[in-house]
């Protein structure tokens, strides 16, 4: 553990990329083989689940440490961060175990998940007691399943790939998956992420990095001629690869889960593709005739649901929609450029049929403002735009450009306005500053100012909202949105605005309005305003727009599409 804590220093402290690689070659030269495998789960974007409930961290920091709750919230208020706060309270521990990162996760950690209370505080204690503070904040993060660490993945593959002299793009394939919760770490997988490149260690179901769009930055006319394009519609479910080889199928998910166990239709639907196919497309609820997919919640109940009965796999069947071909009789096809990989998609699809392999059908308009016009019928075709691909581009690698690019030509987000009414720290550089916000609508459009401001009174008053009254309905958090001085004005706002805390949330009298972006919207039972959206986000603080004029619920509502 200290080794790594001494990485999680080394790559927090810097952030110069040689100085990063540097660090994470350096790290795996020293590690044993069970202890890197650990560390490039976390450092490649594994994210461990909670262990122990952050209330009981809290409560054993603060027995630890000798202090009363009221002094650690005081702490934490100023540090901006648990773990930290966490380890700088405790006292100073004895001579520091030499426990390794893989010890500690198998023997040590996962272990907690479970135990009675009283046990976890005990080993909580007893593991504080092993490590100094750098080991003590690595931990709380790995206990508490806030970890977070500043280095990128690609940062990743390329340290590993010059420790282990084989090429970037090889060791991007081996890592898909390698996050995967289903399968922890371990010195045989780790094995076969290191062999040499010509060793047969590879898994069969082992998928392909997937290549990413672009978002598009403005109109489509700087690309040039139209006919260098593939265009097709950008669908509203789940990227997916499905690997079929040696008489199996795997589904792994862009976020590189293996979660072929959900979708036994699409299992069903491959079983028919020869041999040594591996296909990227999307997962769609779409119903037998339809014209349109249905909407992405009913296929999130499909995802959320532990077990699928008959009545669900009836109500929500998916199917894959192919829009790629990487690998055609175990030969990979990335590097041939999209129009040919298009071309023996298609000719597949023909001889296997339409049940068997759905193509993404490709737009024919002849120019970009007929394009355009297209795109503004998107919405009504339960999709989210368009996506443009380069005829002659290879099926790279992530998010980049070196082989081609694709760009996805979305629709205007969906977007109200909103009102503030809880903030919360933000992490990293922002971990002082106040960016994680709450937003609420009215419950019915106030009848004037005044009557706004009376529930903005009574809010301050801590009185309950009465049934049927004006309220403010919490729908919405978002983070992300604002530049640095507009976060810093905001947070000044939020200190002097404060009504109660619980915890790292402040609750505050309401004054801001925002208008909120975001990219879908759905009913949710499990949310108090009904109302559940997706992928929110600021696009700028209305100033300019009082309390009263905010959005209400019902404006929410109307933008629902169902069916």
């Amino acid at each position: 553990m200290r080794r790594f804590a001494a990485l999680y220093q080394a790559l927090d402290a810097s952030t110069a990329t040689g100085d990063k690689v540097a660090a994470l070659v350096a790290y795996y030269r020293a590690a044993p083989p069970a202890d890197a495998a650990w560390a490039t789960y976390f450092l490649a974007g594994g994210k461990p689940r909670q262990l122990v409930p952050t209330a009981l961290l809290r409560q054993a920091a603060c027995r630890r440490a000798g202090i009363d709750d009221w002094l650690f919230e005081a702490c934490y208020q100023a540090v901006g961060d648990l773990a930290e706060t966490i380890a700088q309270v405790l006292p100073d521990a004895g001579t520091p175990g030499d426990l390794g990162l893989a010890a500690w996760m198998t023997e040590r950690l996962l272990p907690l998940r479970g135990q009675p209370r009283a046990q976890q505080l005990a080993a909580i204690e007893a593991a504080w007691s092993e490590l100094d503070a750098g080991g003590r904040f690595v931990l709380v993060k790995l206990i508490g399943g806030g970890w977070r660490v500043g280095v990128s993945r690609l940062l990743v593959q390329r340290a590993l790939a010059q420790h282990l002299g084989l090429e970037a793009q090889l060791v991007a394939q081996r890592l898909v998956g390698w996050t995967d919760a289903a399968t922890p770490p371990g010195p045989a997988r780790w094995a076969a992420l290191t062999a040499p490149a010509d060793s047969a260690a590879a898994a069969p179901g082992q998928p392909y990095p997937f290549f990413l769009a672009h978002a598009l930055p403005a109109g489509p006319e700087a690309l040039g001629p139209r006919a260098d394009w593939i265009v097709e519609w950008k669908y509203d479910g789940v990227r997916a690869q499905v690997v079929r080889r040696q008489g199996q199928t795997w589904i792994w998910s862009r976020g590189e889960e293996l979660v072929t166990e959900r979708f036994p239709d699409v299992v069903a639907q491959a079983a028919a593709w020869p041999e040594g196919t591996v296909i990227d497309g999307e997962l769609l609820v779409w119903h037998a005739g339809a014209a349109a997919p249905a909407p992405f919640n009913l296929l999130q109940r499909r995802i959320a649901r532990k077990t699928l009965g008959r009545k669900l796999l009836a109500e929500a069947p998916v199917r894959l929609l192919a829009y790629d071909l990487l690998e055609a009789d175990g030969a990979d096809l990335r590097s041939q450029p999209q129009h040919l990989r298009r071309a023996r998609l298609q000719a597949l699809a023909a001889g296997l049929g339409a049940a068997a392999l759905p193509v993404s059908p490709t737009l024919d308009d002849p120019g970009w403002p007929a394009l355009a016009a297209r795109r503004a019928q998107s919405r009504a075709r339960g999709v989210e735009g368009l996506m443009l691909k380069h005829r002659d581009s290879r099926y790279g690698i992530g998010r980049t450009k070196a082989e081609g690019t694709w760009w996805k030509w979305k629709v205007e987000p969906f977007s109200v306005d909103a009102v503030l009414v809880y903030a919360q720290a933000g992490h990293g550089r922002r971990a002082g500053l106040y960016t994680d916000y709450t937003f609420a609508v009215w419950s019915r459009p106030p009848a004037d100012a005044a009557e706004a401001q009376a529930v903005v009174a009574a809010i301050a008053r801590r009185e309950p909202a009465l049934p049927g009254a004006l309220q403010l309905l919490p729908f919405a958090k978002a983070y992300s949105g604002l530049d640095d001085d507009e976060f810093r004005a905001v947070d000044r706002v939020i200190r002097a605005s404060t009504l109660e805390k619980f915890g790292p949330v402040r609750s505050v009298r309401p004054s801001l309005v925002f208008e909120i972006g975001f990219e879908g919207i759905d009913r949710s039972p499990r949310h108090k305003s009904g109302i559940a959206v997706r992928f929110p986000r600021m696009l700028r603080i209305r100033h300019d727009k009082p309390l009263h004029e905010a959005d209400t619920l019902d404006a929410l509502r109307a933008l629902i599409r169902d069916g």
